[in-house]
């Protein structure tokens, strides 16, 4: 970096975010940053459109020191896909300011959340660390791929936003949960392959590979999960609830209790392959992701991200 705590700086704001207050706050970032220049080495602003937008501004983010995303899960996701197309030794540090709903990325970081000041805050006075991301089929993800059950709760509760829903975050994630989960039946058929083990047929319910501890909003599904540990952390059923343990099972998520079930397996990985019997519902990173094959790996320091002090 430069003379000071960011370097060249970049902002990429999604104004949509929070419900619409994504605006609002990256107008105040552009404002705090440019007033403060022993912050910065110049600040570049760009505001995103629409869904994919992040990515294209970011693979073109050349000579940048520090990316900042201003956003939810979905627009941060979006950016460190544009990070990893740089090589490693070009890739600029991300900074993140949390302006989301679910928010489960900053919370595996501890920025404050929807605060916009107490978030930049943080970043000025935070130190650069690296971390894993996941890879799924080429596509990179930074906390959560999920497939079954709560890969559909997840794409039934971006839906719900992109229809205007009132609810956001744990509340969103709940009903929509209970909304699935009341519908559930049998589990998805499928042969894994896990690190250098013998092949398992499983019909779980719910497959999730977690680079930090939670999803939805703050469901502990991989409540051990550490980005700077250059592994992944799996939770997945070996046998099939029935529907009210099921439903216990959704509710114990919530403080990570889950794991201390006897139908759960959990365990840390660094490749792993999926082979479905029928297409699953998947979602990486909050976003829906279509196959029935899927190659996972992880890839150790492969960013470097601020985090507080």
């Amino acid at each position: 970096m430069a003379n000071s705590p960011l370097g060249r700086t970049l902002l990429i704001a999604n104004p949509a975010s929070h419900s619409g207050k994504g605006a609002a706050g990256a107008e105040f970032a552009q404002r705090f940053l440019s007033s403060y220049s022993s912050m910065i080495d110049g600040l570049d602003a760009r505001l995103t459109a629409g869904a994919g937008d992040a990515t294209g501004i970011a693979a073109e983010a050349h000579g940048y020191d520090t990316v900042l995303v201003l956003g939810g899960d979905g627009v941060i996701h979006e950016t460190v896909r544009g990070i990893m197309r740089h090589p490693r030794e070009e890739r600029p540090t991300l900074g993140v300011i949390p302006m989301g709903s679910g928010n489960d990325y900053a919370r595996t970081l501890g920025m404050a959340r929807n605060d916009v000041e107490g978030a930049i805050a943080q970043i000025v006075r935070g130190k650069a660390r690296s971390v894993e991301v996941g890879l799924v089929n080429g596509v990179p993800f930074v906390e959560t791929l999920s497939f079954g059950l709560d890969a559909a709760i997840a794409i039934d509760t971006t839906d719900r936003r992109a229809a205007d829903t009132s609810q956001e975050g744990e509340a969103l994630f709940i009903t929509s949960g209970l909304k699935i989960l009341s519908q559930a039946r049998d589990g998805f058929p499928c042969t894994a392959y896990l690190d250098d083990d013998a092949p398992i047929e499983l019909s779980p319910h719910i497959f999730a590979f977690q680079v930090g501890p939670s999803y939805g909003g703050g469901f502990l599904i991989c409540p051990n999960a550490d980005p700077t540990d250059g592994q992944l952390d799996v939770c997945y059923n070996v046998r099939k609830p029935a529907l009210p343990r099921l439903m216990a099972l959704f509710g114990l998520a919530r403080l990570g209790r889950h794991v201390g079930s006897s139908v759960i397996r959990t365990r840390r990985m660094h490749h792993a392959i999926l082979e479905f019997e029928a297409e699953p519902p998947c979602q990486v990173d909050g976003e829906q992701l279509v196959g029935r094959r899927f190659e996972i790996q992880v890839v150790p320091d492969a960013l470097d991200v601020i985090f507080p002090r």
